[in-house]
This record gives structure tokens, sequence and C-alpha cells, in this order.
């Protein structure tokens, strides 16, 4: 440990967490992301208080040309955090001096009347709003990837499973549309948080937004402005600087954006999730209905070389079990004490990181998985025949209630299955031996009767119902 580079020891380089390396959601929520999106909303605050004339526009012009995250010293920015328990103190102070360096006077204007974590909070929303935009693009790509599957398989039969157990046929294709059901479901939802839920964080000091409308009453010529009015031109200012939404009331202690946020990842992971362990499962050797694309050297084994693991669903199944987790501590900081917490705001930086880059790594490794899908309808119909068509005993019990009794054909149906089961016979074979069906039923209508593939119910309409819904 010692030998390695200092700067080796500093870097979290995603190697527990393979699920984000290397992908675009890690870099958008990497420290110098995050660092860049503060500074991109010191300088908005600049230009929205430049627009209202409370402050000149040569200093915003200089302070946005100055907040540029590789003229400061992120690691010094880091540890000087310690001394204030947040990293917008340090960051002030050194864009200030990046400022003077152009234009003293301008260095005047930076942070006019703000409080750190109006900041932050912008700050962290600018990440949020920035990573949402590659995971939605990401989660688009897969749906599309899942409607063609589902297409291309509305009528290819196997075998529905229910409490781990063979129970009644389904497709294929209505398997791939709920999987892109929930995908676009998960979409709506980050959709419903990104147009309208991430706001500007504007309150000052303790959320009156008292700092910003007395230095406005110090730069305004014409006296003191009217504070309604003044507020409302300022956060329009803000928001429009941003790209993001108006809060109706400051937020530093009413966690509303944060909460659903990370609601909106939650289920995003869960529904990738969802499909992950589904094709973990289609993809056991003992059932091999499905396969992941296959990659030369990938899903290799350590230990055993023929074996190739399911590499991408293992990757989506552990983002999906660890954002629910990191999300519920996000919801558990609306528990948040007076005008600002001393530890509850504090806690949501790295949570809120990791539910964003997981969720985004997840969505990112989802369309390679979903474009890259392999099904097997062979195996599947094989499986379908495992059971010998018990697997249609539900059918069968239903087509002969009319004929003895809804109880009766039930207690029948449970009888011939087991001893199918047992015997390894043909279920329609011992079902023509049944002297209460003799001369009711043909051969060919009892085969055609225990024929899975043709027991597939609505899942053809299923899957056309779904498919009109658009990505």
């Amino acid at each position: 440990m010692s030998s390695l580079p200092r700067q080796d020891l500093l870097t979290d380089a995603g190697l527990l967490s393979p699920v984000r390396a290397g992908t675009p959601a890690e870099e958008a929520v990497s420290d110098l992301a995050w660092l860049q999106a503060m500074l991109d909303a010191e300088a908005a605050l600049a230009r929205a208080q430049a627009s209202l004339d409370t402050l000149p526009k040569e200093a915003a012009d200089t302070i946005t040309r100055a907040a540029r995250a590789d003229r400061l010293d992120l690691r010094a920015l880091a540890l000087a955090a310690r001394e204030t328990a947040n990293p917008v103190v340090g960051l002030v102070q050194a864009l200030t001096r990046v400022v003077a360096e152009e234009d003293p006077r301008a260095a005047e204007y930076v942070h006019r009347g703000s409080t750190s974590q109006d900041i932050l909070d912008t700050g962290a929303m600018l990440v949020a709003d920035r990573t949402l935009r590659l995971v939605r693009a990401d989660l688009r790509r897969t749906a599309a990837a899942l409607g063609r599957l589902a297409g291309e398989h509305r009528d290819t039969a196997m075998a529905g499973r229910t409490l781990a157990l063979q129970a009644v046929p389904t497709t294929f294709g209505l398997k791939a549309a709920g999987w892109r059901q929930l995908v676009l479901d998960a979409d709506e939802r980050l959709a419903r948080v990104q147009e309208g839920g991430l706001p500007v964080s504007l309150g000052g000091a303790a959320g009156t937004l008292a700092g910003y409308l007395e230095y406005a009453r110090l730069d305004d010529a014409g006296g003191r402005p009217e504070p309604g009015v003044y507020l409302d031109r300022l956060e329009e200012a803000f928001a429009a600087e941003t790209g993001l939404a108006r809060p109706a009331l400051p937020w530093h202690v009413l966690r509303t954006p944060m909460a659903d946020l990370a609601a909106a990842l939650a289920f995003t992971a869960g529904a990738l999730g969802k499909i992950a362990v589904d094709v973990q499962n289609l993809s056991r050797t003992e059932v091999a209905e499905v396969a992941e694309p296959a990659v030369a050297g990938r899903g290799s084994s350590s230990a055993m070389p023929h074996k190739r693991n399911p590499v991408l669903s293992t990757l989506l199944r552990s983002a999906a079990l660890q954002v629910p987790v990191l999300a519920t501590g996000l919801v558990q900081c609306l528990v948040s004490e007076d005008e600002r917490s001393a530890g509850a705001w504090h806690a949501e930086w790295q949570l809120l990181r990791e539910c964003l880059r997981l969720a985004g790594g997840a969505a990112h490794t989802a369309v390679e998985l979903a474009e890259g899908l392999e099904a097997r309808p062979g195996r599947m119909h094989a499986n379908l025949l495992l059971t010998g068509s018990r697997i249609v005993s539900e059918r069968i019990a239903a087509v002969l209630a009319p004929q003895l009794g809804k109880t009766a054909a039930k207690q029948l149906l449970t009888r011939v299955s087991a001893v199918a089961e047992e015997s390894g016979r043909p279920l329609h074979e011992l079902l023509a031996g049944e002297p209460v069906l003799d001369g009711h039923w043909s051969t060919e209508e009892l085969v055609a009767l225990c024929d899975p593939a043709t027991y597939t119910g609505g899942a053809g309409a299923l899957v056309d119902r779904a498919l009109t819904r658009g990505v």
C-alpha cells in the first residue's frame, strides 16, 4: 500500500463498483464535475443579479470566465472542507482569488448575498440534471431494444413460472414487453423529477433571502427594492441561467427535491434489477432460454474455464440492491432541524452521488444487455414439454368442467397429473384411458388440448397493447 503513488490512494476508480466504472454517469458525478457545477451556480447567480442591475455586468462576465474547475485545486478544496464542514467556503475563497487576479473590483461580487447551501444544492441539482439526461437516453435505447424483442417473439411460447416452478405457458414476447414497461415507467418517473422537480436553491443564511435583498438595496441606485418583486425576479433569472426550476420556497430544510429524486432513482435501479434477475434465471444451465451477448473474454471464471457468467445482469442486480438502500438514507434526511441542518444536509452528498452513478451505470449496462440479448426459442419449447403437458392442467380442468363439474374435473386432473409425473407417461394418454371421458374425446382432440404452445391466453394481444406505448 505505501508503495502506491499518493494520487492513486486518493482516487475512487470504481474497483469495487464495476457497474458504474467507465460509464458516462461516473464522469458526470465525479468530484471535478461536482466542483464545476458549483462554480456554474456561482456564475449563474452573478449573471442573474447583473440582469437585475444589482451587480455590474462586467463583474458577472469576469466571474463567469473565472468559474472553471481546472483553475482550482480540487484536493486543497477537499482538505479545506474539513475545517468548515462543506466545500463551498473554500471554493468561494479560491474563486475570489482567481477573479481578483483578473479584476480586483469584480472579486467583491463573488457569492454576493449567498450562502454555502444555496451553491451546493444548486450544484447538486445541476449534477442530477446532467446525469439524468444520460440515464434517460440509455433507458430509451433499452426500451427500444426490448420493444423489438417483444414484437419478434410475440408468439414464442415459453413456460411461465410462479414460485420458481412451471405454472402455465406464456410468451417470451410478453416477458420482454413487461421489461419494457418497467423501463418506460422508470423514464416517466425520472422525467417528472427532471422537468420541474430539480430547483435552484435560493434562501440565504436562514431561508429569508435577507442577504440578497440587502445587497440589492445597496447596489440599486433606485433605493430599496420591493422584497416580493425583487425575489421573484431574482429566482426567475437564476432559474433561467441554470436551466433549473423555481422553488415555491427556499428548501434548505424542505428536502422534497432530494426525496423525489431518490425515489425515482431507486425505482429505476429496481426496474432494471427485475430484468437482470429474470435474465440470470433464464440463463441457468438447466434452463438456457436466453443468453447474454457474447464478448470475447467477458464472463470468464478465475477457476472454471468452461463458464461464461452472466456479467451484465450481475452488474445490474448489484446496483438494484444498493440504490434503494442509499435512497432510503436520502429520504431520511427529510428530518432536518431548524432552518439549516447540522449533519442531515451533509449526509446527502455522497448518498446522492452513489445513487446517481449506480443508476446511471445500470442504465448504461442495460442498453448492452437488451440490444444483445439472445433468445432461444428451441430451448423454450423443450422446457415447455418437461412436464409432459401438465403445465396446461388449468386449461384441461376448465374444458372438462362442463362435462364433469368444476370440482370433479380438478380432482381428476390432480390425480392424473400425479400419475403422469411418477410414470413419465404423456398426459393425453392417461386422459384417454379415463372411463369418465371415454367416447367424449378423440385422441387427436386430447393431444391438441394438451399442447402447451396453444395455451398462451391473451399474451399476443397484451404484447400488441403494450407496444402502443411509445418510447
